[in-house]
């Protein structure tokens, strides 16, 4: 357990806790621990977001004395608790990194002095880490992107990036859920919807998760948007305990 762990009040109504500045499994670990041990001791009349080091907690009652919250969620951290078997998932994501939908991977390419394929076999072997969601409904922000591939925001961003774009910008990767402007270097699409407000859970992926692209041809993208379309196609997954 983590013990460099700060609470500050944040507004009338809520409690910001904060681990080291640094973005790693162990602090996302603790970080996920903590909430659902939060989650476990109030059950209801609160509201819990994270991030890589951080969790803000909201309570519902304007009239909550945020002081006596904080005492009583170090006391909720010190809690020792059975170490419980993970239920993170492995979720298998179809990208068709193709020139009509990876605008900018052969720049990557003349950037970094390696091939596209390279390019496509090294974003396909690794298994990236749900950190959190957010920036957009269902945008996962995703650990472990190889040091090769890190690529720097785009100094100009793009006013419209079409709904699926696999992305890199810095030292992350992602998917946009929508329609959106952004500055990240686009190296593929998805045909899956990563957020859809017509389902009991929007996003199929959480924090804690983890993410492994595979690569599509063209004609595959198609099938699967067709299957997506008619509501019928299944993401591949798999129990995950990395």
């Amino acid at each position: 357990m983590t013990t460099n762990v700060n609470y500050k009040i944040f507004g009338d109504t809520s409690i910001l806790v904060e681990w080291q500045p640094v973005i790693t499994k162990d602090i996302l670990s603790d970080v996920l621990a903590f909430k659902s041990k939060i989650e476990a001791f109030y059950t209801s009349g609160i509201e819990i977001t994270t991030a890589y080091n951080s969790l803000l907690i909201v309570f519902d009652d304007f009239r909550i004395n945020l002081t006596n919250e904080i005492e009583n969620l170090k006391q909720i951290y010190s809690q020792k608790s059975k170490r419980k078997q993970s239920n993170s998932t492995l979720w298998k994501i179809p990208v068709c990194y193709e020139d009509e939908f990876g605008i900018d991977i052969k720049e990557i390419a003349a950037e970094k002095n390696i091939s596209v394929d390279q390019i496509i076999a090294l974003h396909t072997k690794t298994v990236y880490t749900v950190f959190f969601i957010g920036f957009l409904p269902g945008f996962l922000y995703l650990g472990g992107l190889p040091e090769e591939l890190a690529m720097p925001r785009k100094a100009a961003p793009r006013l419209k990036i079409k709904k699926g774009a696999v992305a890199i910008g810095g030292n992350q990767t992602g998917v946009y859920p929508v329609e959106s402007p952004g500055g990240w270097n686009i190296i593929g699409n998805s045909p899956l919807p990563f957020f859809d407000i017509t389902k009991d859970v929007p996003c199929f992926a959480k924090a804690g998760d983890a993410i492994q692209f595979y690569s599509v041809t063209k004609k595959k993208y198609d099938d699967i948007k067709t299957l997506v379309n008619a509501n019928v196609f299944q993401i591949e997954s798999e129990d995950y305990n990395g």
